[in-house]
């Protein structure tokens, strides 16, 4: 938006005069540094309702979430590793000891099945 030299801009927010009415307006939902009626305490302008993507956050962040989500991911990752074991005994190599990744493992299964599909059809 373009203002024009003979246009007034005293209707935008940033033109007013009282710089402190701005500020106000900018602060909303924020600790006043105003003391209250006469308590001197500080007080907030308006309640603060947390959304509820920040009300996870803010559960995500304490210790006991945080430990109960590691130990549940290392249950998860033995899992995981033993399903891979598994597999791999499964599995014709040579030698029959080596040590195989992951990926390894899977690109193995694969040619296997197809291999073993292939017999099936023959």
């Amino acid at each position: 938006m373009m203002l024009s030299p003979d246009q007034p801009d005293s209707d935008h927010p940033w033109a007013q005069s009282d710089a402190e009415s701005v500020l106000n307006d900018m602060k909303v939902g924020c600790v006043s540094d105003e003391p209250g009626e006469g308590d001197g305490k500080t007080r907030a302008l308006a309640p603060q309702t947390l959304s509820r993507e920040e009300k996870r956050r803010r559960r995500r962040a304490t210790a006991k979430y945080r430990s109960a989500h590691a130990t549940r991911e290392r249950i998860r990752v033995e899992a995981f590793n033993v399903a891979f074991a598994e597999l791999r005994k499964l599995l014709p190599t040579l030698p029959p000891d080596k040590k195989l990744s992951k990926i390894e493992i899977l690109r193995l299964a694969i040619c296997y099945i197809s291999y073993l599909n292939h017999v099936l059809d023959v």
